[in-house]
């Protein structure tokens, strides 16, 4: 059984057996199922500009970084709590050195070849890349999952989740394989991604295992992109409260941005366009499935 449907399995009404053993019966993160981030509202605050700074100047630092939230937000931090902070979220200064935080390695996992280097994309399901981040919220933190295909900009799925439990990165790219299948799928060398439960999924189908070089973090510069795209156009002015609210805006958002936002580099085409090789994918009205002109394949892929 997949994640989500062993998740489904959970009867939190059920007094004989605890969510605990439940979660250990089923082979699934038990803090996943109630979890919430517990920080202090000051340091929600400086992930939130140490989030903002970062997005844009991705080289930055924690020295940096700290003397900008001191200078500019009056807020007295030191190197060493921003570097803490930046750990759990999982940001690292752009230049060569080992990724710490959401990035963190498993000495004891795989580490598989980073198979792009001069490798000529020019195809949908060629190559898909995935990656986590942090998500700011008005009373609190989560993280976002994406997986995109290379070529087509096209985000294939994507999930939120208030904790790292290895779970909703195993969700969204069960789902994902449910679609379409990548002939390479590439991730940076986090322990979530060379954790054999994650890469087992892809090597079970056939499908090859990429990884970017350690500390290379423009080796996956394309969700990188991404990243930027999502909080600067959506995070930052929406204001979402709740992980509810912002899975509702980011289903919103990510509808749009496959859709309806022509990109420069397709040519000013749309992700969806370039991806399903249609010449009309446009949304009407609200971003709504419902209002997508795509035959009955691809709604099923949306739905999904």
């Amino acid at each position: 059984m997949t994640i989500s449907e062993r998740v489904k399995l959970i009867d939190k009404e059920n007094n004989n057996i605890s969510l605990g053993r439940q979660a250990e019966l089923l082979g699934i993160s038990r803090s996943s199922l109630y979890y919430q981030p517990k920080i202090s509202d000051t340091d929600i605050r400086i992930m939130n500009l140490i989030d903002m700074i970062y997005t844009d100047n991705p080289t930055y630092g924690k020295r940096t970084i700290a003397r900008i939230i001191s200078r500019d937000h009056g807020i007295a931090v030191g190197k060493k709590h921003v570097r803490a902070l930046m750990i759990k979220m999982g940001l690292t200064a752009i230049y060569p050195k080992p990724k710490k935080g959401l990035s963190n390695k498993d000495s004891q996992h795989k580490v598989y070849p980073y198979l792009l280097r001069n490798l000529v994309i020019n195809r949908p399901n060629q190559v898909w890349s995935i990656d986590i981040t942090y998500i700011r919220l008005e009373h609190g933190f989560c993280y976002l999952v994406a997986i995109i295909d290379w070529h087509s900009r096209y985000v294939i799925d994507w999930e939120l989740s208030n904790t790292l439990d290895i779970d909703f990165c195993l969700r969204v790219l069960e789902r994902a394989y449910e679609k379409a299948l990548p002939d390479i799928f590439n991730s940076d060398q986090g322990s979530h991604f060379t954790s054999p439960k994650f890469t087992g999924i892809s090597t079970d189908k056939g499908v090859k295992i990429s990884m970017d070089g350690k500390g290379r973090c423009l080796d996956n510069i394309i969700i990188e992109r991404l990243w930027r795209t999502v909080k600067q156009q959506d995070i930052y002015i929406r204001h979402y409260e709740s992980v509810s609210e912002c899975r509702t805006g980011l289903f919103k958002f990510f509808n749009t941005y496959n859709c309806y936002r022509p990109h420069q580099s397709l040519n000013y085409l749309t992700p969806a366009q370039v991806y399903f090789n249609q010449d009309k994918i446009i949304l009407m009205g609200e971003t709504n499935i419902s209002n997508l002109t795509l035959n009955s394949k691809q709604i099923h892929l949306f739905n999904s």
